[in-house]
């Protein structure tokens, strides 16, 4: 398993992205909406570490209560079907079986953990039909 980003609310994302590269200095990744969602994404990553962070504007949220700024953390799986089986046996709770986005080219899953904070799974499998 590796870590590959945290994802964050945020209520403008033009004013998040000037403020992730203009002012901490991050790089600009990429930028796509999630119509099924109805939330647009951005990545920007730092240069000297690698570290991603996600940048989530949720179309629909108009309250923002202290806390809600985490929108969850990213981890890749090899084998999503037997993490998720392995995780359930431990008694994890499964927000979101694995699913695809549209267009997307792979699955995605969410966990919760013991602080109902948010999981993404995202498989790497190359050998899936």
């Amino acid at each position: 398993m590796r870590l590959l980003h945290t994802s964050i609310t945020v209520r403008n994302l033009e004013e998040s992205l000037r403020f992730y590269t203009e002012v901490l200095g991050l790089e600009f990744e990429r930028r796509h909406p999630i119509p099924e969602n109805r939330a647009e994404i951005a990545f920007v990553r730092d240069p000297a570490s690698g570290g991603r962070v996600e940048l989530t504007y949720w179309q629909d949220k108009t309250g923002y209560e202290a806390g809600d700024q985490l929108d969850h953390l990213a981890f890749e799986v090899p084998d999503l079907d037997a993490f998720l089986t392995r995780a359930k046996a431990q008694g994890v709770r499964v927000a979101k079986e694995p699913y695809q986005l549209r267009g997307g080219s792979g699955r995605l899953a969410f966990l919760l953990d013991p602080n109902d904070i948010w999981i993404e799974l995202i498989e790497t499998r190359s050998d899936r039909s």
